[in-house]
């Protein structure tokens, strides 16, 4: 099987999009016009435009968001109201995305007066200015980060992110319910989003019409949550390992004593990857745990396969020396 081929990666976001995506977690609420929701974010990133109000424009990050916190607005205070103007009427004369004022404050109607005939839209947070920041930039890294689509189902089971893959027949979703049955918890079914956050990890989703769904052939489209509690739902979970199902007659040569890791190669990202054969009667949601606990305890370095050739060179050993 090979990596995923199509990844799409994106450039730029509007307001409104993010607006309405971020709301709640942002703790957002629109005080200006809404004219400037089609404006773009083009860098996932945040700016205090606290230079850029003093009238320094260089090196100006007019491409992010705009976040006013307490020292920009001590500034606008301090100055005369017709340079004040000015300098606002100057930052909004750039191709800014949006302004975001921080810790609850408001700018002055006129300051907003100003922001709407550009066409800009103004947010008011409650949050901290740092605590805003902060959580922003990663909302911007996450929707910025290149993605693809895999078929397959993704299950956190007993701490590590599981993606099962394999033909159709092998049992995928059969598998998943066993692995429910043990206390693991649904990512997505079928169809898998994958995310590379900063080419250091790949995190999965379900897309929103399939959350928490899982489908049986036989049975239809069963709802998670209702059957095994909220417990048995996750929103998102980072890729750890891959296990491939293939029909016990096409399984070809497998590992035997599992010495040597194999990896896959996601969006750049190596993901351990395993193949585990399936045949009638064996239990293959009980394997899948297994291989995420040895997954696990490699993570802790230890290795089964290490130990067993230690063990077999010191028995070698031993019958040499008679």
């Amino acid at each position: 099987m090979s990596a995923p081929t199509k990844i799409k990666r994106t450039t730029s976001i509007t307001v409104g999009e993010f607006f309405g995506q971020h709301e709640k977690a942002l703790k957002l609420k629109l005080i200006g016009t809404d004219a400037g929701f089609a404006r773009k974010i083009m860098e996932p990133s945040v700016n205090r435009p606290g230079l850029a109000l003093s009238g320094f424009f260089s090196y100006f990050a007019y491409k992010r968001i705009q976040v006013i916190g307490n020292s920009e607005l001590s500034f606008l205070d301090s100055l005369d109201p017709k340079l004040r103007a000015a300098r606002f009427s100057q930052l909004c004369s750039w191709e800014i995305p949006c302004l975001i004022v921080a810790r609850g404050h408001r700018l002055s109607e006129e300051l907003v007066q100003i922001a709407n005939e550009a066409g800009i839209s103004v947010f008011q947070t409650s949050m901290l200015t740092m605590k805003f920041l902060n959580i922003a930039t990663i909302k911007l890294d996450t929707a910025f980060a290149p993605s693809t689509t895999v078929h397959g189902c993704l299950v956190d089971v007993q701490g590590i992110g599981v993606l099962i893959q394999g033909d159709s027949g092998t049992g995928k979703s059969e598998s998943v319910i066993g692995l429910l049955q043990r206390g693991a918890s649904l990512v997505a079914d079928d169809a898998v989003r994958l995310r590379n956050i900063e080419d250091r990890e790949v995190v999965g989703t379900a897309p929103d019409v399939t959350r928490g769904m899982i489908e049986i052939r036989g049975l239809g489209i069963l709802n998670v949550a209702a059957l095994f509690g909220v417990g048995c739902v996750r929103l998102s979970k980072r890729l750890d390992l891959i296990v491939h199902l293939v029909h016990v007659q096409e399984a070809g040569d497998l590992e035997r004593v599992g010495r040597e890791d194999e990896h896959m190669d996601i969006m750049g990202v190596p993901i351990s990857r395993v193949e585990l054969p399936v045949a009638p009667g064996r239990d293959v949601a009980g394997l899948i745990e297994l291989a995420a606990l040895n997954y696990k305890l490699r993570a802790f370095g230890y290795n089964s396969a290490v130990e067993f050739d230690q063990r077999l060179l010191k028995k070698m050993a031993q019958d040499q020396l008679g």
